[in-house]
């Protein structure tokens, strides 16, 4: 009998599945035009409305293409672009949803000031929410989901869609602090003490709403203690947030015993703190017990811990510098930064010093010495030194590079000019090459005919004489 009525059910449930993926099945559109009229671009609209309640999204989105392509001027243009989102998001899959973002953000672009641009935000951040994996796996659309939830509270504000996106932003920060949670754990265990309290304090500084945020604190507190009493002010610290910023922590009582053995200053219990864990107790959701059991086999991950009041945090979760690091290593802010200065101006080293290879640097030349000294051989003054640039025994001179005063355009300037020169020059030598080329040619072409015709001259008299002597 029993496995009859589990028969019954499995046959039943297989021809649920069928018929939902024919298309009987059939999901209301959230966003249909009330207007009742028979325009085409409003039947077009319908009809693909019609197509995707019922699971059609390939006919659907051809019908609302064909729309926006045939009338350009439609009122339903803004809809069309919306419905052809919607189709891909509801198709779902890994390319679906790719596609549904994209549509989604071209949305948001052309219509920012429509009351359909913060719903189509708040689809995107709900792509990536859907998507999200457990603590210990992928983050990467936790952060992605967080990131597009962030924008949806910033750009909408007063959007409806803005609370509900707040309370998905505090579940995936619990899922990324929860992983920053194991990350600073497993350290611990490992005995890397200044790793560990790094995490730590990261994780409690940017997600003060994590539900296990005293416990980290807790367990930064002794990372801080296993590293010496050199960081007891950082483990004072701990205490004092926990019993300040967590009154109702099962570590509050331990830590103010250890900030009085510490000789430390107890602090009193923030009374704002005490109403949000009072409302978070109070409104606290337990788990079910099948998924609890099911949850070690699927993916996604356990957001029932997350608070449920509070101003999640804005800024994401950044790296910081562990303590331990000397201050003096640390990089700074502006002091690391790459500049590039370009030479050139009054106050140049290159420019104000002298030619490096002009006679006049300073240096005697190595054949030349001081008048009046040991061995100095002296130049007779008739004698003829080359001008700078050129070599003894040329015609044309050959430039060489010299340290230029001036700005760098002018030096630019100045070789730009030399170089063009050194291009006229040769240009001229070889158009006078071609010249006396050409007139060799011609000279040649000229020779060539006057033996040609000598030679003709010859042939005809001796043709003569052949003929004479056959008379």
């Amino acid at each position: 009998m029993l496995k009859n009525v589990i028969r019954s059910i499995a046959v039943l449930a297989v021809a649920a599945v069928l018929l939902s993926s024919c298309g009987i099945r059939r999901k209301k559109y959230d966003n249909p035009i009330a207007k009742d009229t028979q325009q085409p671009d409003k039947v077009l609209f319908d009809k693909a409305v019609n197509d995707i309640e019922h699971s059609r999204f390939e006919i659907a989105r051809l019908l609302l293409q064909n729309l926006i392509n045939t009338y350009d001027t439609s009122e339903y243009l803004a809809k069309a672009k919306l419905a052809i989102a919607d189709a891909w998001f509801r198709e779902g899959g890994a390319h679906g949803l790719a596609q549904a973002e994209a549509e989604y953000k071209d949305f948001i672009l052309f219509y920012p000031a429509m009351e359909e641009a913060a719903e189509a935000q708040e689809k995107v951040c709900d792509i990536h929410y859907k998507q999200m994996e457990k603590a210990d796996r992928d983050p990467m659309h936790g952060l992605r989901a967080e990131s597009e939830c962030k924008e949806l509270i910033l750009q909408f504000p007063n959007s409806k869609f803005a609370p509900a996106a707040q309370q998905k932003l505090r579940d995936i920060q619990e899922v990324l602090a929860e992983a920053e949670f194991r990350v600073g754990t497993l350290y611990l265990k490992k005995g890397s003490y200044p790793a560990a309290s790094n995490r730590y304090q990261a994780l409690t500084d940017q997600f003060p709403l994590y539900s296990r945020a005293d416990e980290a604190l807790w367990q930064m507190a002794e990372a801080y203690h296993r590293m010496g009493d050199k960081f007891e002010n950082q483990q004072a610290g701990a205490y004092t947030k926990i019993v300040k910023d967590y009154p109702l922590s099962s570590h509050a009582e331990d830590a103010k015993a250890q900030l009085v053995a510490m000789k430390r200053t107890v602090p009193e219990a923030d009374p704002v703190q005490i109403s949000r864990m009072k409302y978070e107790q109070e409104n606290h959701t337990k788990r079910r017990l099948v998924s609890k059991s099911l949850g070690v086999f699927g993916g996604r991950p356990d957001m029932t811990q997350a608070a449920k009041a509070g101003s999640p945090p804005m800024q994401g979760l950044r790296p910081t510098i562990p303590v331990s690091v000397p201050a003096s290593a640390q990089p700074t802010l502006g002091t690391n930064d790459v500049t590039i200065s370009q030479p050139g101006g009054a106050n140049s080293a290159v420019d104000a010093g002298p030619e490096v290879r002009s006679p006049a640097a300073g240096a005697a030349p190595a054949d030349t010495a001081a008048p009046g000294a040991a061995g100095a051989t002296t130049t007779p003054a008739t004698a003829t030194t080359p001008a700078p640039g050129t070599v003894p025994g040329t015609e044309n001179p050959i430039t060489t590079p010299q340290n230029h005063t001036g700005t760098p355009k002018q030096q630019l300037k100045a070789q730009q000019e030399s170089i063009r020169k050194q291009q006229r020059d040769m240009k001229k030598a070889q158009d006078q090459q071609k010249k006396v080329q050409a007139k060799k040619d011609q000279e040649l072409k000229a020779a060539a005919a006057v033996a040609k015709k000598d030679n003709k001259k010859k042939q005809d008299e001796q043709k003569q004489q052949d003929d004479q002597k056959k008379q």
